[in-house]
């Protein structure tokens, strides 16, 4: 197969590693150019990066020799690649303006970063869950007046170990959630080498992540109205969160009280859970998780040291489930934030565009 060739926008940081971690051997996509601030730009990626690296896993042999260029040269980037991921560490506004100048370069852009999360008409895909959205890049092509160019995004970290359950129990109608998040440190692109002080400890509060955990999953079930081009939020149901850091490297868990319109059964709402497969699944893409979730009948499941790593990173563990004497029923949620949760998601977000023909060969 002749592979899509790749850049990667802001390749030196932690999801830009990950990114270049997971694409070494992809049946699909090639990185071809990784790109990143003015200071790294003419260096190899082995010197841009130094003593950087964040992985576990050594920096793929393929990477190391790569000149970094600089992200703000648009043309001398995009020339050479079908399309992109983006990572940069930049302003909001800054991130807005460079993936949609890559964009209306005719080179497509799949972003980790949050910028671009409510534009109206750029998608937010969990492809599992909403891979319907991706049609919303018909109207943000006429927008930006691109053939082929425009952003796509993934959501929210944390979201994933909750937000994928409540969208498989939509039948039973979810109005109410109450949902606290424990982020691992590398959800901030740190390790505890980066981060000592964070060793034992807790901090309550982490910037703009409560809004985040609340308002995205409302964008993930909306839909797509024609009329305006845009994709309108759901309604519901309503969540309210608490976001927390705590000392773990990888792996968010969320504590989740849920109540129902409808009256579902313990068992039904498992049965739900391991039997749903998505798009990706039935697609068979490249690193879809063949089981998307498992759930976990142990009462000390899901631990971030047995169960992060499920589908290599890309499955959800649930578990927990039980009912509660205020909410209907109460569970725990946890996905890999950097796989799943960040360069994972984008990946397999690309894959899916990719199936449906919005990414192709320029």
């Amino acid at each position: 197969m002749d592979k899509l060739k790749v850049a990667i926008l802001g390749g030196t940081g932690m999801v830009g590693q990950r990114f270049i971690s997971l694409l070494e051997d992809h049946p699909w996509f090639e990185v071809k150019t990784i790109a990143a601030s003015p200071r790294s730009a003419g260096k190899t990626y082995e010197e841009a990066v130094g003593d950087r690296w964040k992985l576990d896993s050594p920096m793929p042999e393929n990477a190391k020799d790569i000149v970094v260029k600089d992200v703000s040269d648009v043309k001398a980037v995009a020339e050479d690649v079908d399309f992109c991921f983006s990572a940069v560490d930049m302003t909001k506004d800054e991130i807005r303006r460079i993936e949609e100048e890559y964009a209306k370069a005719e080179t497509p852009v799949v972003s980790n970063n949050s910028a671009h999360r409510w534009t109206p008409d750029v998608p937010m895909l969990i492809p599992e869950i909403n891979p319907e959205h991706a049609d919303v890049i018909e109207y943000q092509r006429k927008r930006l007046g691109t053939a082929r160019g425009f952003v796509a995004v993934k959501p929210n970290c944390s979201i994933q170990a909750y937000a994928p359950a409540v969208h498989i129990w939509h039948k039973w109608g979810p109005v109410k959630l109450v949902v606290s998040t424990y982020q691992a440190i590398s959800g901030a692109g740190k390790t505890f080498k980066d981060w000592p002080e964070m060793v034992g400890n807790v901090i309550p509060y982490i910037g703009g992540e409560e809004e985040k955990s609340e308002k995205e999953p409302l964008k993930i079930y909306g839909h797509i109205d024609s009329a305006s081009g845009t994709i309108i939020p759901a309604e519901g149901p309503l969540i309210t969160s608490q976001c927390i850091r705590i000392p773990v490297l990888n792996g968010h868990t969320a504590s989740v009280f849920i109540d129902f319109e409808g009256e579902p059964t313990k068992e039904e709402l498992i049965d739900a859970l391991i039997s749903y497969k998505g798009e990706p699944q039935k697609l068979e893409l490249p690193s879809a998780p063949k089981q998307f979730i498992q759930y976990l009948e142990d009462d000390n499941r899901p631990q971030v040291t047995l169960d992060v790593d499920f589908e290599r990173g890309f499955g959800i563990s649930i578990g927990r489930l039980r009912e509660d004497t205020l909410f209907d029923y109460k569970f725990v949620g946890l996905a890999h934030n950097t796989v799943r949760g960040a360069a994972g998601g984008a990946v397999l977000g690309a894959e899916l565009l990719k199936a449906k023909g919005f990414i192709e060969k320029k």
